[in-house]
């Protein structure tokens, strides 16, 4: 196996194809084949030892997202372990080549059910000497998460894409020109309802949310 990957991995090339005549082959010397399945996983195996255990709470990654959670008694309590805790991932990754980009770093407080009509918590983290003010709403893997986990902010912006979406299929099959209206309604209900149905297998939408949905759909 350890032959494979290195075979997989060993001086790759790449060749362009322009006004087709393919180019002269150039090296890759980073990353792997964008697209196979065992890119990934190899990816997956080569940063597992990021993930140590941090109790209270939990690190879970996508690929290359990653996302620290803490729990404490006090917001205090979190803004001064996240950024410890930062550090010890980040000498961990540099073991590994690996940085993680603080352009691209998002906060936020969570609140319990029982906080959820208390006031927000607005303290800034400093981590490596930058203030990161907490989000209103954070996006992981194309679900939204706000701070009381409100569905309402998830699928308000599922039906601004759903929205997007439906107005480039009209597009498409205007009165009497182009597709005919029975593929243009199989093509809106085909890539319109997942947009729309994202995260139902973890958010249930709200009263007032079903409202806003539900006439939508009906013009679909």
């Amino acid at each position: 196996m350890v032959t494979w990957v290195s075979s997989f991995l060993g001086e790759p090339r790449c060749t362009l194809v322009f006004q087709g005549a393919p180019g002269t082959p150039a090296p890759i010397n980073v990353g792997a084949p964008q697209g196979s399945p065992i890119s990934p996983l190899l990816f997956l195996l080569y940063v597992a030892p990021l993930h140590f255990r941090i109790p209270p709470g939990v690190m879970i990654s996508y690929v290359y997202d990653f996302a620290l959670t803490v729990a404490s008694l006090s917001y205090r309590g979190n803004i001064h372990r996240l950024p410890e805790l930062f550090e010890k991932l980040g000498r961990k990754a540099s073991c590994l080549g690996v940085s993680f980009s603080l352009a691209k770093t998002e906060v936020i407080h969570w609140r319990t059910p029982s906080q959820r009509h208390s006031p927000k918590c607005t303290s800034p983290i400093q981590i490596k000497g930058e203030v990161f003010r907490p989000s209103d709403s954070v996006p992981w893997l194309g679900y939204w998460f706000t701070p009381a986990l409100d569905p309402a902010a998830h699928f308000s912006r599922h039906l601004a894409l759903g929205q997007g979406a439906f107005a480039l299929i009209r597009r498409l099959s205007p009165p009497g020109a182009r597709l005919p209206p029975y593929l243009c309604h199989r093509l809106a209900t085909s890539l319109v309802a997942p947009i729309l149905l994202y995260g139902a297998d973890l958010f249930t939408p709200g009263v007032c949310t079903t409202a806003r949905l539900d006439p939508f759909w009906r013009k679909v």
